[in-house]
């Protein structure tokens, strides 16, 4: 990371620690008896660890940052399409979305018209947002609205929308709070009144209550755990997993990871946050060299 530009060296520190956590995720896609076992003797997977469509879209995010200073969406979308790569795990909605893009179809239209003209809410808008949150952490009014802007290029639904702001916000705080960390409780309080009403909103109020005795699976059968993609099946969770471990970028990762379901996800988004406010330090340095690399001007 070579700026001395505060703004994108916070976000260069969030897609460090989506694109490990990304990574990390997308080792544990296995039967699950071998990932349950793995997790529990916290086994280090093989390296290499590749990245999917959650570090390649970030990666967009940020260069269109560095570029504008703000989300210029049309750059964004050409960003999009310039660095695809069918063999890093994008959903099918995505492929198709890329392809018509491709044909010159505006990407007003074509998101606009995913799933039966509703727009997608799966959780592709929220796994990509953190650095956007670190970026603009001085101003979350603007957090808010560069996460709107980010999100809807590709996901317009208002579950999809209210799912980015929240982790945008949550990777905002992370950043603002670094020196002096909030309880779980607090964590998840100050995303709130930022977050849109919708069922993700009213599933972070969920995890705000959750005992701090409850079991990953039952957070994760009470919030989801991602396994069906969507913003309001996967946000609450994984911000459950970040506000308990602020301080710690291995523990968190760990605690995410066990919940299964959408992993490299989870994964994406809770190290996105967390290496905001444990510091990118605190990324083991077996995972970092396990990572494959990541380029953005330089090598992350």
């Amino acid at each position: 990371m070579q700026t001395n530009n505060p703004h994108l060296i916070r976000a260069e520190c969030s897609l460090f620690g989506l694109s490990v956590g990304d990574a990390f995720g997308d080792c544990f896609f296995l039967h699950p008896d071998v990932a349950e076992s793995m997790i529990a003797a916290r086994a280090i997977p093989s390296s290499p660890w590749y990245y999917t469509d959650d570090t390649q879209m970030a990666l967009s995010v940020v260069l269109t940052l560095q570029e504008f200073g703000e989300i210029n969406q049309e750059s964004l979308v050409q960003s999009f399409v310039q660095l695809y790569d069918q063999e890093r795990k994008y959903g099918a909605a995505m492929h198709g979305f890329m392809a018509r893009i491709k044909d010159g179809i505006s990407w007003q239209e074509v998101a606009s018209s995913l799933f039966q003209g509703q727009g997608s809410y799966g959780n592709g808008g929220a796994m990509r947002v953190a650095p956007v949150g670190a970026y603009f952490a001085d101003d979350i009014d603007m957090v808010v609205s560069q996460a709107k802007a980010s999100a809807e290029v590709t996901h317009t639904h208002p579950e999809a929308i209210a799912g980015a702001i929240a982790v945008a916000v949550a990777a905002a705080f992370a950043s603002r709070l670094q020196n002096s960390l909030p309880s779980k409780a607090e964590f998840l309080n100050l995303l709130l009144p930022y977050v849109p009403e919708s069922e993700v909103s009213s599933k972070i109020v969920l995890a705000r209550d959750l005992s701090p005795n409850i079991t990953v699976d039952s957070a994760a059968s009470i919030l989801g755990n991602g396994s069906f993609v969507s913003a309001q099946d996967t946000i609450p969770f994984a911000l459950w997993c970040a506000a308990q471990h602020l301080n710690s970028y291995e523990e968190a990762l760990w605690l995410t990871v066990s919940g299964l379901g959408d992993r490299d996800t989870t994964c994406a988004i809770v190290g996105g946050i967390v290496a905001l406010s444990a510091g990118v330090e605190s990324i083991p340095q077996e995972w970092l060299q396990a990572r494959e690399a990541v380029f953005i001007n330089n090598k992350l």
